[in-house]
């Protein structure tokens, strides 16, 4: 466990609970979390992940300005409804994303797992655009990675990220509660 991780560890605890709690400060507060994991995936040699971090840096910056338009009169950030064609459509994007990233890790890296770094980084992606377009339904996506994601990093030797990614699933309960209630309120 190092300084950074340490860091990174409570800086992306911070901006997750704002998420959850759709607090538009949790955009730049998410950013500096990316910039600290980009560094530490770096070091460990999780390079999909690595990527992804910067990846997230340009989502963040576009959910930034579409919470920014899409707050109700009272100054909420307004939940929107995730149709089911689009889920589909964004869960096979999801899948090839997986593949071609899997394959082209597996075959010119030396990254450390390849194929499950892969698919994590690949489906988080797909979360963080639910989130960024407001769908609800992106805490159910990151429960399900953040499941995976902590036996990647028990496996990697980061037991304090392990330890967050555990904490990020109660965090996605949480989140997905609170805005369940806000798309059925309109808001």
């Amino acid at each position: 466990m190092s300084w950074l991780e340490i860091v990174a560890v409570a800086t992306s605890f911070l901006a997750i609970w704002m998420t959850a709690k759709r607090w538009m400060l949790c955009w730049p507060i998410n950013l500096l979390a990316c910039a600290l994991y980009f560094r530490l995936f770096l070091d460990v040699r999780l390079y999909a992940d690595m990527v992804l971090q910067a990846l997230f840096g340009a989502g963040i910056l576009y959910g930034w300005i579409i919470w920014a338009r899409g707050k109700a009169e009272s100054g909420d950030v307004v939940v929107v409804r995730l149709a089911p064609a689009h889920a589909a459509a964004a869960l096979a994007l999801g899948a090839a994303g997986a593949v071609a990233i899997g394959w082209c890790t597996s075959h010119y890296t030396n990254a450390a797992l390849p194929w499950i770094d892969a698919t994590l980084s690949s489906f988080s992606l797909v979360a963080q655009y639910w989130a960024a377009r407001r769908h609800a339904a992106n805490w159910l996506l990151w429960i399900a990675v953040d499941i995976v994601y902590v036996g990647m990093f028990v496996f990697k030797g980061l037991t304090l990220t392990a330890g967050l990614y555990a904490a990020m699933i109660a965090l996605a309960v949480f989140g997905y509660r609170r805005w369940t209630r806000g798309e059925r309120a309109g808001g």
